[in-house]
Protein backbone atom coordinates (compact mmCIF):
# COMPACT_ATOMS: atom_id res chain seq x y z
CA UNK A 1 0.00 0.00 0.00
CA UNK A 2 1.45 3.36 -1.04
CA UNK A 3 1.66 6.06 1.63
CA UNK A 4 1.13 9.54 0.19
CA UNK A 5 1.51 12.88 1.94
CA UNK A 6 -0.69 15.78 0.85
CA UNK A 7 1.32 18.84 1.81
CA UNK A 8 -0.31 21.93 3.27
CA UNK A 9 0.26 24.41 6.10
CA UNK A 10 -1.75 24.81 9.29
CA UNK A 11 -3.50 28.04 8.31
CA UNK A 12 -4.62 26.58 4.96
CA UNK A 13 -6.09 23.31 6.21
CA UNK A 14 -9.67 24.58 6.66
CA UNK A 15 -9.49 26.56 3.40
CA UNK A 16 -8.21 23.93 0.95
CA UNK A 17 -11.28 22.48 -0.73
CA UNK A 18 -9.13 20.05 -2.73
CA UNK A 19 -7.82 18.05 0.23
CA UNK A 20 -10.96 16.01 0.98
CA UNK A 21 -11.80 14.89 -2.58
CA UNK A 22 -8.17 14.05 -3.36
CA UNK A 23 -7.82 12.10 -0.12
CA UNK A 24 -10.94 10.11 -0.96
CA UNK A 25 -9.77 9.46 -4.53
CA UNK A 26 -6.35 8.23 -3.38
CA UNK A 27 -7.86 6.01 -0.70
CA UNK A 28 -10.24 4.54 -3.27
CA UNK A 29 -7.15 3.59 -5.30
CA UNK A 30 -5.72 1.82 -2.25
CA UNK A 31 -3.39 4.45 -0.84
CA UNK A 32 -2.76 5.41 2.75
CA UNK A 33 -3.01 9.23 2.93
CA UNK A 34 -1.62 11.70 5.47
CA UNK A 35 -2.14 15.45 5.43
CA UNK A 36 1.12 17.04 6.57
CA UNK A 37 2.24 20.62 7.11
CA UNK A 38 5.33 21.41 5.06
CA UNK A 39 6.96 23.17 8.01
CA UNK A 40 6.27 20.42 10.56
CA UNK A 41 9.69 19.77 12.14
CA UNK A 42 8.58 16.31 13.25
CA UNK A 43 7.58 15.10 9.78
CA UNK A 44 9.58 12.13 8.49
CA UNK A 45 9.29 12.53 4.73
CA UNK A 46 11.22 9.35 4.04
CA UNK A 47 8.25 7.25 5.20
CA UNK A 48 6.13 8.46 2.28
CA UNK A 49 6.15 7.11 -1.25
CA UNK A 50 5.25 10.58 -2.50
CA UNK A 51 4.74 14.08 -1.14
CA UNK A 52 2.22 16.03 -3.23
CA UNK A 53 2.30 19.78 -2.69
CA UNK A 54 -1.24 21.04 -2.28
CA UNK A 55 -1.62 24.22 -0.20
CA UNK A 56 1.63 25.57 1.23
CA UNK A 57 0.10 28.99 0.71
CA UNK A 58 2.55 30.86 2.92
CA UNK A 59 5.62 29.93 0.85
CA UNK A 60 5.98 33.41 -0.64
CA UNK A 61 6.68 34.89 2.77
CA UNK A 62 9.25 32.20 3.59
CA UNK A 63 10.75 31.42 0.19
CA UNK A 64 14.37 30.53 1.18
CA UNK A 65 13.06 28.20 3.90
CA UNK A 66 10.53 26.70 1.49
CA UNK A 67 13.11 26.12 -1.26
CA UNK A 68 15.43 24.40 1.22
CA UNK A 69 12.50 22.24 2.29
CA UNK A 70 11.77 21.15 -1.30
CA UNK A 71 15.39 20.09 -1.80
CA UNK A 72 15.44 18.16 1.44
CA UNK A 73 12.16 16.37 0.76
CA UNK A 74 13.05 15.57 -2.85
CA UNK A 75 16.11 13.72 -1.56
CA UNK A 76 13.87 11.50 0.59
CA UNK A 77 10.80 10.79 -1.54
CA UNK A 78 9.01 11.54 -4.81
CA UNK A 79 8.10 15.24 -4.58
CA UNK A 80 5.36 16.45 -6.92
CA UNK A 81 6.05 18.71 -8.57
CA UNK A 82 9.87 18.36 -8.45
CA UNK A 83 12.01 20.77 -6.45
CA UNK A 84 13.55 22.52 -9.47
CA UNK A 85 10.13 23.16 -10.98
CA UNK A 86 8.85 24.61 -7.72
CA UNK A 87 11.81 26.95 -7.37
CA UNK A 88 11.44 28.18 -10.97
CA UNK A 89 7.70 28.69 -10.72
CA UNK A 90 7.64 30.56 -7.42
CA UNK A 91 9.25 33.63 -9.04
CA UNK A 92 7.23 35.35 -11.77
CA UNK A 93 10.36 36.12 -13.77
CA UNK A 94 9.47 32.79 -15.43
CA UNK A 95 6.95 34.76 -17.51
CA UNK A 96 9.77 36.46 -19.41
CA UNK A 97 11.28 33.05 -20.17
CA UNK A 98 7.97 31.74 -21.49
CA UNK A 99 7.52 34.86 -23.63
CA UNK A 100 10.93 34.25 -25.19
CA UNK A 101 9.73 30.71 -25.94
CA UNK A 102 6.81 32.12 -27.94
CA UNK A 103 4.03 32.05 -25.34
CA UNK A 104 1.70 35.07 -25.47
CA UNK A 105 1.76 36.55 -21.96
CA UNK A 106 0.07 39.56 -20.41
CA UNK A 107 2.45 42.46 -21.24
CA UNK A 108 4.93 42.69 -18.36
CA UNK A 109 7.69 44.93 -17.06
CA UNK A 110 9.99 43.87 -14.23
CA UNK A 111 11.40 46.23 -11.62
CA UNK A 112 14.32 45.22 -9.42
CA UNK A 113 15.31 46.44 -5.96
CA UNK A 114 17.54 49.49 -6.18
CA UNK A 115 15.51 51.27 -8.87
CA UNK A 116 13.69 54.42 -7.78
CA UNK A 117 9.91 53.84 -7.72
CA UNK A 118 9.19 57.03 -9.68
CA UNK A 119 11.72 56.05 -12.35
CA UNK A 120 10.18 52.59 -12.62
CA UNK A 121 6.72 54.08 -13.04
CA UNK A 122 7.96 56.47 -15.72
CA UNK A 123 9.60 53.58 -17.54
CA UNK A 124 6.32 51.64 -17.43
CA UNK A 125 4.35 54.59 -18.84
CA UNK A 126 6.81 54.91 -21.72
CA UNK A 127 6.51 51.19 -22.48
CA UNK A 128 2.71 51.18 -22.21
CA UNK A 129 1.40 54.66 -23.07
CA UNK A 130 -2.22 53.45 -23.39
CA UNK A 131 -2.37 51.75 -19.99
CA UNK A 132 -4.90 53.86 -18.07
CA UNK A 133 -4.93 51.22 -15.35
CA UNK A 134 -2.21 48.81 -14.34
CA UNK A 135 -1.30 46.17 -11.79
CA UNK A 136 1.63 46.10 -9.40
CA UNK A 137 2.47 42.76 -7.79
CA UNK A 138 5.55 41.15 -6.24
CA UNK A 139 7.44 38.62 -8.36
CA UNK A 140 7.29 36.22 -5.42
CA UNK A 141 3.72 36.19 -4.18
CA UNK A 142 0.59 34.07 -4.05
CA UNK A 143 -3.14 34.49 -3.70
CA UNK A 144 -3.06 38.11 -4.94
CA UNK A 145 -1.38 39.17 -1.69
CA UNK A 146 0.47 42.49 -2.10
CA UNK A 147 -1.07 42.89 -5.58
CA UNK A 148 -3.08 46.00 -6.41
CA UNK A 149 -4.76 47.72 -9.33
CA UNK A 150 -3.80 51.38 -9.90
CA UNK A 151 -4.98 54.29 -12.06
CA UNK A 152 -2.61 56.24 -14.28
CA UNK A 153 -3.88 59.52 -12.81
CA UNK A 154 -3.14 58.40 -9.22
CA UNK A 155 0.61 58.02 -9.39
CA UNK A 156 1.22 58.70 -5.71
CA UNK A 157 -0.44 55.46 -4.61
CA UNK A 158 1.46 53.47 -7.24
CA UNK A 159 4.80 54.97 -6.25
CA UNK A 160 4.10 54.22 -2.59
CA UNK A 161 3.18 50.62 -3.44
CA UNK A 162 6.31 50.17 -5.52
CA UNK A 163 8.37 51.72 -2.75
CA UNK A 164 7.06 49.32 -0.11
CA UNK A 165 7.92 46.29 -2.22
CA UNK A 166 11.31 47.53 -3.43
CA UNK A 167 12.34 48.67 0.06
CA UNK A 168 11.65 45.12 1.22
CA UNK A 169 14.10 43.87 -1.46
CA UNK A 170 11.28 42.32 -3.49
CA UNK A 171 11.33 42.30 -7.29
CA UNK A 172 8.15 43.71 -8.81
CA UNK A 173 6.02 42.85 -11.84
CA UNK A 174 4.01 45.64 -13.51
CA UNK A 175 1.31 44.86 -16.09
CA UNK A 176 -1.33 46.87 -17.95
CA UNK A 177 -4.76 46.05 -16.56
CA UNK A 178 -6.65 44.18 -19.27
CA UNK A 179 -10.20 45.35 -18.65
CA UNK A 180 -11.77 42.42 -20.51
CA UNK A 181 -11.24 40.44 -17.30
CA UNK A 182 -14.00 42.49 -15.65
CA UNK A 183 -16.63 40.77 -17.82
CA UNK A 184 -14.96 37.62 -19.11
CA UNK A 185 -12.98 36.78 -15.99
CA UNK A 186 -9.98 34.47 -15.95
CA UNK A 187 -9.94 31.01 -17.47
CA UNK A 188 -7.94 28.45 -15.50
CA UNK A 189 -7.16 25.24 -17.38
CA UNK A 190 -5.99 22.29 -15.28
CA UNK A 191 -3.69 19.65 -16.79
CA UNK A 192 -2.55 16.32 -15.35
CA UNK A 193 0.54 14.77 -16.95
CA UNK A 194 0.29 17.38 -19.69
CA UNK A 195 -3.27 16.39 -20.62
CA UNK A 196 -6.17 18.82 -20.24
CA UNK A 197 -8.58 17.78 -17.48
CA UNK A 198 -11.07 20.60 -16.83
CA UNK A 199 -11.39 24.37 -16.59
CA UNK A 200 -13.03 27.01 -14.43
CA UNK A 201 -13.91 30.67 -14.71
CA UNK A 202 -12.60 32.93 -12.00
CA UNK A 203 -14.12 36.39 -11.54
CA UNK A 204 -11.92 39.49 -11.57
CA UNK A 205 -9.87 39.64 -8.35
CA UNK A 206 -8.35 43.14 -8.35
CA UNK A 207 -11.21 45.56 -7.96
CA UNK A 208 -10.82 49.28 -8.55
CA UNK A 209 -10.06 51.17 -5.37
CA UNK A 210 -9.37 48.10 -3.25
CA UNK A 211 -6.06 47.52 -1.51
CA UNK A 212 -4.19 44.20 -1.39
CA UNK A 213 -5.84 41.34 0.48
CA UNK A 214 -4.66 40.64 4.01
CA UNK A 215 -5.76 37.00 3.85
CA UNK A 216 -3.99 33.90 2.51
CA UNK A 217 -5.71 34.55 -0.82
CA UNK A 218 -8.24 37.00 -2.24
CA UNK A 219 -11.90 35.85 -2.29
CA UNK A 220 -12.70 34.07 -5.53
CA UNK A 221 -15.87 33.56 -7.57
CA UNK A 222 -15.53 30.17 -9.27
CA UNK A 223 -17.77 28.52 -11.86
CA UNK A 224 -17.12 25.74 -14.41
CA UNK A 225 -16.09 26.85 -17.90
CA UNK A 226 -15.66 25.22 -21.28
CA UNK A 227 -12.50 26.83 -22.67
CA UNK A 228 -12.28 28.02 -26.24
CA UNK A 229 -10.01 26.34 -28.76
CA UNK A 230 -7.69 29.36 -28.62
CA UNK A 231 -7.48 29.09 -24.84
CA UNK A 232 -6.74 25.37 -24.97
CA UNK A 233 -4.07 25.90 -27.62
CA UNK A 234 -2.30 28.61 -25.62
CA UNK A 235 -2.48 26.53 -22.44
CA UNK A 236 -0.86 23.56 -24.19
CA UNK A 237 1.80 25.86 -25.64
CA UNK A 238 2.59 27.16 -22.16
CA UNK A 239 2.78 23.66 -20.70
CA UNK A 240 5.05 22.53 -23.54
CA UNK A 241 7.37 25.49 -22.93
CA UNK A 242 8.11 24.56 -19.31
CA UNK A 243 11.92 24.17 -19.29
CA UNK A 244 11.99 20.88 -17.38
CA UNK A 245 11.67 17.25 -18.38
CA UNK A 246 7.99 16.43 -18.25
CA UNK A 247 5.18 15.92 -18.29
CA UNK A 248 4.48 17.33 -14.84
CA UNK A 249 1.92 15.69 -12.60
CA UNK A 250 -0.14 18.87 -12.41
CA UNK A 251 -0.24 22.31 -13.96
CA UNK A 252 -2.80 25.09 -13.93
CA UNK A 253 -2.71 27.68 -16.71
CA UNK A 254 -4.42 30.98 -15.90
CA UNK A 255 -5.43 33.06 -18.94
CA UNK A 256 -7.14 36.40 -19.54
CA UNK A 257 -8.05 38.10 -22.82
CA UNK A 258 -6.57 41.22 -24.37
CA UNK A 259 -8.61 43.97 -26.05
CA UNK A 260 -8.73 41.92 -29.28
CA UNK A 261 -10.17 38.91 -27.47
CA UNK A 262 -6.97 36.87 -27.76
CA UNK A 263 -5.97 34.82 -24.70
CA UNK A 264 -2.77 35.71 -22.86
CA UNK A 265 -1.00 33.88 -20.09
CA UNK A 266 -1.46 35.56 -16.72
CA UNK A 267 0.22 32.91 -14.58
CA UNK A 268 1.42 29.33 -14.88
CA UNK A 269 0.73 27.59 -11.57
CA UNK A 270 2.99 24.61 -10.90
CA UNK A 271 3.60 24.90 -7.16
CA UNK A 272 0.48 25.02 -5.01
CA UNK A 273 -2.54 25.79 -7.19
CA UNK A 274 -6.12 25.05 -6.30
CA UNK A 275 -7.26 22.40 -8.79
CA UNK A 276 -11.01 22.90 -8.32
CA UNK A 277 -11.97 19.21 -8.29
CA UNK A 278 -15.56 20.15 -7.44
CA UNK A 279 -15.92 21.74 -10.89
CA UNK A 280 -14.40 18.85 -12.87
CA UNK A 281 -16.30 15.56 -12.53
CA UNK A 282 -13.83 12.70 -12.17
CA UNK A 283 -10.84 15.05 -11.94
CA UNK A 284 -9.74 13.98 -8.45
CA UNK A 285 -9.74 10.36 -9.60
CA UNK A 286 -7.73 11.26 -12.71
CA UNK A 287 -5.16 13.09 -10.61
CA UNK A 288 -4.93 10.21 -8.14
CA UNK A 289 -4.05 7.83 -10.99
CA UNK A 290 -1.40 10.27 -12.23
CA UNK A 291 0.18 10.40 -8.77
CA UNK A 292 0.43 6.60 -8.72
CA UNK A 293 2.00 6.66 -12.18
CA UNK A 294 4.72 9.05 -10.98
CA UNK A 295 5.44 6.91 -7.94
CA UNK A 296 6.03 3.84 -10.09
CA UNK A 297 7.85 5.64 -12.95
Amino acid sequence: MSHIALVTVQAARPLDDDLAPLTAALQAEGANVSIVDWDDPQADWSRFDAAVLRSAWDYSERLPEFVDWTKRVAAQTCLLNPSGVLRWNTDKHYLAELERAGVAIVPSLFVEPGEAPADALARFFIAYPLANEFVIKPCVGAGSRDAQRHRRDAQGAAIAHLGRLLDAERSVLMQPYLSTVDDHGETALIHFDGVFSHAIRKGALLLRGEGPTQELFAPEQITPRVPSEAERALALRAVAAIPFVGPLAYARVDLIHDADGSPRLLELELAEPSLFFAHGPGSAQRFARVIFAHITA
